[in-house]
């Protein structure tokens, strides 16, 4: 099968070259790095979906378990996610960093379920009302 290689470098010097393939030979450079880039985003999601929710780690015996399953995951990972971005709206999330461990700019993917978890684990006051 033919392939087209793509080799990026950086002009000064500081990252070390990447290599892309294709196998659209007639794609253009912007085309390939512009798949990468859209592809990296979901790897990212499944990276998280499977460290965080347990993807691919089911125990269930049959495939059915496990097709039902994977999408309810998916799904949740999903609704945590856009749940993170709307509180990060109204106070920005802070990453959590450990002492040994550079500070970070953005919070990590991960990180965002912290906040929704504050959110449902917060006390809540009930007030006994009369009818």
């Amino acid at each position: 099968m033919p392939i087209r290689w793509l080799l990026v470098r950086d002009p000064l010097g500081e990252l070390s070259p990447q290599a892309f393939l294709c196998t659209n030979l007639d794609a253009v450079p912007v085309d390939i790095l512009q798949w990468f880039v859209s592809r990296w985003q979901l790897e990212v999601t499944f990276q998280e979906v499977r460290a965080h929710l347990g993807v691919e780690t089911q125990r269930q015996w049959s495939d059915l378990a496990i097709m039902r399953t994977t999408p309810a995951l998916l799904g949740l990972f999903s609704l945590v996610t856009l749940w993170a971005h709307d509180l990060a709206a109204e106070t920005p999330l802070v990453p959590a960093t450990a002492a040994w461990s550079p500070m970070r700019t953005l919070p990590l993917p991960a990180g965002k379920v912290s906040e929704p978890r504050a959110v449902i684990t917060a006390p809540v006051t009930v007030t006994a009302c009369s009818i």
